[in-house]
């Protein structure tokens, strides 16, 4: 018989491989350990409650959404037979409540994360599905990561209550080791004198991955700094000889530990005011979101975009190894489709010169950016093959589009006529593909330079020649001389009034097209690296400035720019790689790639707010919403070996939601 309430207390740390750590790790296998189980008092272990008395307003609000919380999970929903509402407390050893901790429960194979975070008094709640083993983690900066393998859960009308408590992290280098990467590349950044350099080295080092996780900020000699950097350019990611010539010595001088930890952590062991300082909880908003990860791909793919289709599944493509993904968030079922190469080699069109492919890689069209089309077919760049795909969602089949001109389709949007406008950043061209009649126009963009025209318009011979010749020393960096910066067209959106705008990455720099004419126009952007940008309903363009940590509006009707800063700190660390608008609100809701987290900020107020998110190394392209209002993105760092855990997925942000999206719409119609 299942007792109506259980409550387990975790304390400290357990001595056994975490379930959070392994890469596809199975909460099926058998949970060593045990817990003491306890009923709960439901007066006096209630922190707000110990002291009787009046409750003031906010408390008597706390009181009153748990109430209603408890109303949802005993209600008669559709749904609820496989799940049960867990909840509990975090606290400190010396019994004080620890807010902002992220409590994440994982089940499945592959797995699911759900994420909920402590409010001020330590409590949290969130579901897990019943019969299934669970893992759980506790995770806040300044504290050891509480792990553990639960035993199944049975059914129950009542929650199961899971209390816990934290212990003090006091090595100091492991808890420099908690801070997101942001701020270890705040270190590296220091070191540089010219701003120019600097710039170069944040927008060509964080191209494809954090800078200043465990992995990047790794010391290396100088040989295999060699290998590195060629990977690297071959890859996109290329250097002027001078900076170059400098990266070994920075990285020993900016992450040696004996330099960095000090710089990070300071002396001594840290006390309650100096951890909120260094990792601060917070704000209550952020404290109500749920986040939900799901393993998507292995050790040697990469999640790229997503898009999220009407019907509720998430599309997503694996550029690695040139597979399309498509997931069932209210099923969990995964489904994943072969994309059809057409005989073309490992790396596509670049394969004789070795292609921007990593060794493990599987890719022979390398599939990048993908939209929903009007009638609910999937569009996609197909960025090695020089191509386009259309996958039929009802039909489960393919159509490849081979491109009459231009390298490396990026990213792609459709117009009101529905109409598909596409950057190719190699190239240098916008292209326009009508699919209703299979007509396709191509415009070369401007360059700045005689020298950069006569690069790009020798690159399709430069394909052809490494046929028969071994050009990869050209590729790689390793020829000697210096390299030409080529402008790579990036982000592409289509305004209310039909003109498409584009970004030039290399160039700040972004630009008009009319549709049609096809005239293109060019405005200087006042910020370096603008990359993925997006229209709001009223026609203000937002761009994320990638190496200069900002998010810009433009008016195409002045021609003016206001520029707001990202809030996050060290200032001038974050990398902001895409945005996008929430339908409905106009909120602008950016990707803090190298800070593991999603920003969202409200034009009207002009405010951020951060929402933090579970996994480290959490490395975002894109952007999409779903029809309730989740936010979704991938994890797409390049090498996925690098995200904590070794896998990459797709996750679900779900902003003041206390608890899960199947019963929000309940409790909605309970909010006073």
């Amino acid at each position: 018989m299942v007792p109506s309430r259980t409550c387990f207390l975790w304390k400290g740390s357990f001595d056994m491989p975490s379930p959070f750590s392994e890469p596809f790790s199975d909460p099926n296998r058998a949970a060593p350990g045990t817990a003491n189980a306890r009923e709960p008092d439901e007066v006096s272990d209630h922190p707000q409650r110990k002291n009787g008395g009046s409750l003031s307003p906010t408390l008597r609000s706390c009181l009153w959404l748990i109430a209603c919380h408890v109303l949802v999970v005993c209600a008669p929903l559709s749904g609820r037979a496989t799940e049960r509402m867990v909840r509990g407390h975090v606290r400190a050893s010396d019994g004080t409540p620890v807010a902002g901790a992220m409590v994440s429960l994982r089940q499945g194979t592959p797995f699911h994360d759900r994420t909920v975070f402590t409010n001020r008094a330590g409590a949290y709640e969130s579901v897990v599905d019943i019969d299934e083993p669970f893992a759980v983690r506790i995770r806040r900066i300044g504290w050891r990561d509480l792990e553990h393998a639960g035993s199944p859960l049975a059914s129950g009308e009542a929650p199961a209550t899971l209390d816990f408590t934290l212990e003090r992290e006091t090595d100091r280098q492991a808890l420099a080791e908690q801070l997101p990467s942001n701020r270890w590349l705040s270190l590296l950044l220091e070191e540089f004198e010219d701003p120019i350099q600097r710039e170069e080295f944040v927008r060509q080092c964080t191209y494809c991955h954090q800078q200043g996780s465990a992995a990047t900020r790794r010391l290396r000699d100088d040989e295999e700094w060699e290998k590195v950097l060629s990977l690297m350019a071959r890859m996109g990611g290329s250097l002027s000889p001078e900076l170059r010539a400098r990266i070994p010595e920075l990285w020993r001088s900016a992450y040696s530990l004996e330099r960095a930890v000090p710089r990070l952590i300071g002396d001594g062991t840290l006390d309650d005011e100096q951890i909120e300082e260094l990792a601060p909880t917070p704000p209550s908003r952020v404290l109500r979101a749920t986040v939900e990860e799901w393993a998507l791909g292995h050790v040697a793919s990469m999640q790229h975009d997503l898009a999220v289709h009407p019907d509720g599944r998430v599309y997503s493509v694996d550029m690695m190894q040139d597979e399309l993904y498509r997931f069932d968030p209210e099923t969990g079922k995964r489904e994943s489709f072969p994309i059809p190469d057409g005989g073309l080699p490992l790396g596509g069109v670049f394969g004789a010169a070795g292609g921007p492919l990593p060794p493990y890689a599987n890719a022979h069209v390398g599939p990048h950016s993908l939209q929903v089309s009007p009638d609910g077919d999937i569009w996609m760049t197909l960025a090695l093959g020089s191509q386009l795909a259309r996958f039929d969602t009802e039909k489960e089949d393919w159509e490849i589009i081979e491109l009459e001109t231009g390298i490396y389709p990026h990213t792609l949007r459709f117009d009101q006529r529905g109409r598909i406008w596409y950057t190719m950043a190699i190239s240098n061209h916008v292209g326009l593909l009508d699919p209703a009649t299979g007509e396709q126009k191509t415009i070369r963009l401007p360059t700045t330079s005689f020298r950069q025209a006569l690069a790009l318009r020798a690159i399709p011979i430069g394909l052809w020649l490494s046929r028969f010749f071994d050009l990869s020393s050209l590729a790689t960096g390793e020829g000697g001389g210096t390299t030409t910066r080529m402008p790579v067209p990036y982000g592409i959106d289509v305004a209310p009034n039909g003109d498409v705008w584009f970004s030039q990455l290399n160039e700040h720099r972004i630009g008009r097209i009319d549709p049609d004419s096809l005239e293109v126009e060019m405005v200087e952007t006042p910020f370096s690296a603008p990359r993925r940008l997006r229209f709001d309903s009223r026609g203000r363009l937002w761009i994320p400035g990638f190496s200069s940590s900002l998010v810009s509006r433009f008016d195409p009707e002045t021609r003016s720019f206001e520029s707001y800063p990202i809030p996050i700190e060290p200032s001038g660390t974050e990398t902001p790689y895409a945005l996008n608008i929430q339908p409905g609100t106009d909120d602008v809701w950016i990707c803090g790639t190298n800070s593991d987290s999603l920003i969202r900020f409200d034009p009207e107020g002009e405010t951020f707010t951060v929402y933090p998110l579970p996994t480290r190394v959490t490395y975002t392209r894109e952007i999409d919403f779903d029809a309730r209002g989740g936010i979704w993105t991938s994890n797409s760092n390049l090498p996925a070996w690098q995200i904590e855990g070794g896998t990459p997925r797709i996750l679900r942000l779900d902003p003041d939601l206390p608890v899960p999206r199947r019963e929000a719409a309940a409790l909605a119609d309970r909010m006073p």
